[in-house]
């Protein structure tokens, strides 16, 4: 039996969670009034910061961002940019003067200037397709980006757009999900005069290039690209290049094997630091993504963090972020340091170190998840996205001292705090098969009182290599105030505990990930406030393959709502736009282990199902395609199985993060509502 060790501060946080509130519960709706911070940039006398902020529209059907500026001591926070649009994060010019950003206006789309004391916003120059990676020129008097170009659109007489007659698909990555299908082009640099607007294409060729970095003297651009005679296949072959400025010749810098993100020049120019790791054929995550540092006129690239066992990226996830931006790699002005982040134990904090790797100390730490973070300047001040388990996200100031303190310069949605009664998860280290610690947490609801028996419902997170933790997400808080004590953990084959928690589950899933999961149902059904009778069970993508899984192998669970799952493999590998990874994580190919898919495929144990068992799934999900739920949905109903199917028009993958607001909502009543008629008996 699997023993609670109480962490400091629990048996306090369970008293406080009795004591009578007048705040409210809170509901489905609240989250059409988050402001969601999307991301942030420091300007360089690090006095102000730019923010772009997410809000929901008022007819619920789409969201507009814009950006907003606040000076570094929580002062004179503004709204910069107004309108129906959506803007992209700015960046700053070197003079501080001028933001750069991404947006469409009055159907022109493009890359937009303003004065960073305000202004209106001047197009400078437009295309139809999508541009990325902004940055000024270290003069200031250039932009670099990357432009991908759409395909040419068919159109009618009256010129409105017309599907085309036929696809003609010669690639195995022409497809990604919320982006549907990807244009011929793949991405080449640019720069562009700020004064004229007038273009100069740096790159040239049929390979995608990606986050080029200007050179501290502005003569050089560094960039990443996949080389490979079949990139589709080998997408973790990623290479680094210098070109020059202007256009030309590009050189490959020796680097090892494996992928990379994130260039970045040090200020002396000598040497250019990256995230990455050196295991091309690595599974879906299980390998470290470190800091490496290579001189760029050659030499040994060197892995700065190799005896840290942890992920140099952010790992944390929230429902109210769509989707990660990396993290953080930053040089300090004189090149001593480097700051990146690290996700470890359900937290993502910031850290520093010596450039030569060594002196690694923790700049942001804590009970806390840094969504995002930014420097400039002199390197003095820290700007930070961070959000908690009770705290949506919000940016902070820090100096780069370690330990330093965090001041708080925004209160987007003080509002909540201020109204809702929020539910401060409890956290655990459990014990399950072998003995092995699991970090989780439990979330109780608002008002509970001691002496009566909850419902329950268990949470788990997709991925798999990612982790649950100190994050503020809406979903759990509205089903604990619906009454149910939420619990949550992180199995083994997820990240944030090093490589030997991520690794099990490799060509064995529904293993050690389903022990420990059940090991956490074994504990929660000794405690004196569940109804062990009417437990609960949900997880969307990875965690949807573990709801079908577990309803698969056991009947102890009163309900299950199954989300964007995993079904069968077989059919996935054909059909997922990241089907040709499956290999790496499932263990070869299905024609060449079938017996392996099959085992680990959900769809071999439907017979087993007896749990009321509602499928969630959207229909332009192309990561899990909706004929996995097909599947699931046909079979269950064939044997006459207690099941429901409910569709998602237009809605990709990620629908509980990104999807068009009302769904989102009719999702969370969907769930509710079927977890109330079987937990809870009601029928309405």
């Amino acid at each position: 039996m699997p023993r609670k060790k109480k962490t400091p501060g629990a048996t306090k946080r369970s008293a406080r969670s009795t004591k009578r509130t007048t705040k409210r519960n809170i509901t489905a709706e609240d989250l059409l009034r988050l402001k969601f911070v999307d991301g942030i940039a420091m300007s360089p006398n690090e006095n102000q910061i730019a923010i772009n902020v997410r809000v929901v529209a008022e007819n619920r059907k789409k969201y507009f961002s814009h950006i907003w500026m606040v000076n570094t001591d929580g002062t004179n926070l503004r709204q910069f940019t107004n309108g129906e649009v959506t803007d992209g994060v700015p960046v700053f010019s070197p003079d501080g003067e001028l933001l750069a950003f991404t947006s469409k206006r009055n159907d022109k789309k493009g890359i937009y200037l303003m004065p960073s004391n305000g202004g209106e916003p001047k197009l400078l120059i437009e295309g139809d397709g999508s541009y990325s990676n902004l940055s000024f020129s270290p003069d200031g008097k250039s932009l670099l980006y990357v432009f991908r170009k759409n395909d040419e659109v068919p159109r009618d007489e009256k010129g409105n757009k017309e599907e085309p007659v036929f696809r003609h698909i010669t690639r195995l990555f022409y497809k990604l999900d919320n982006l549907g299908f990807l244009p011929q082009d793949e991405g080449q640099i640019y720069t562009c005069d700020v004064e004229t607007g007038k273009e100069v294409k740096v790159s040239s060729g049929t390979r995608g290039k990606m986050q080029p970095v200007w050179s501290p003297d502005g003569k050089q651009i560094a960039y990443l690209c996949n080389i490979q005679r079949n990139p589709d296949i080998d997408v973790d072959l990623i290479d680094l290049f210098v070109i020059p400025a202007k256009g030309g010749k590009a050189r490959r810098i020796d680097t090892p094997r494996g992928p990379k993100m994130m260039p970045r020049f040090s200020p002396n120019g000598k040497e250019i630091a990256y995230i990455g790791h050196d295991d091309p054929n690595d599974a879906w995550g299980v390998k470290n993504m470190h800091v490496w540092k290579v001189p760029v006129r050659g030499g040994k690239a060197v892995n700065l963090t190799a005896n840290l066992d942890r992920q140099c990226l952010d790992l944390t996830i929230s429902d109210t972020v769509e989707a990660h931006d990396g993290g953080l790699l930053h040089w300090s002005h004189d090149g001593k340091t480097i700051f990146f982040v690290v996700s470890d134990a359900g937290a993502t904090h910031i850290y520093k170190m010596s450039s030569n790797g060594r002196n690694r100390q923790k700049v942001v730490g804590g009970k806390l998840h840094v969504m995002g973070a930014a420097l400039n300047g002199k390197t003095n001040s820290i700007a930070a996205v961070v959000t908690n388990t009770t705290t949506p996200a919000e940016v902070y100031i820090t100096s780069t001292a370690a330990g330093g303190r965090l001041q708080q310069v925004t209160r987007f949605n003080s509002w909540l705090q201020k109204e809702v009664h929020l539910v401060k998860p409890e956290e655990l280290i459990l014990e399950s098969t072998e003995n092995y610690p699991v970090h989780a947490w439990i979330m109780k609801p608002p008002g509970f009182r001691s002496g009566k028996k909850y419902p329950s419902i268990l949470q788990v997170h997709g991925g798999p290599r990612v982790q649950y933790g100190f994050s503020f997400f809406h979903e759990m808080q509205y089903l604990a105030a619906q009454g149910y004590v939420v619990f949550y953990s992180n199995p083994r084959g997820g990240q944030g505990y090093g490589e030997k928690h991520a690794a099990p589950i490799v060509a064995a899933w529904g293993t050690y990930d389903y022990d420990d999961c059940m090991a956490f149902a074994d504990y929660m059904e000794t405690l004196p406030y569940i109804d062990k009778k009417r437990m609960g069970v949900t997880g969307g993508s990875y965690g949807g393959f573990m709801t079908n899984w577990i309803v698969g192998h056991t009947h102890r669970f009163k309900a299950g709502v199954t989300q964007r799952s995993c079904v069968n493999f077989e059919s996935m590998y054909g059909s997922s736009d990241i089907g040709v990874l499956l290999p790496r994580e499932i263990g070869n190919t299905p024609y060449n282990n079938q017996t392996g898919y099959r085992k680990q495929s959900p769809l071999t144990y439907v017979k087993n199902i007896k749990t009321p068992l509602l499928i969630i799934h959207s229909e332009q999900d192309l990561r899990c395609p909706i004929e996995q739920a097909e599947q699931l949905f046909m079979s269950l109903k064939m044997m006459g199985r207690t099941t429901e199917f409910v569709r998602f028009p237009q809605e990709p993958h990620g629908l509980s993060r990104c999807g068009r607001p009302d769904r989102r909502l009719a999702r969370l009543d969907w769930i509710r509502k079927w977890f109330d008629r079987y937990l809870k008996g009601k029928r309405k």
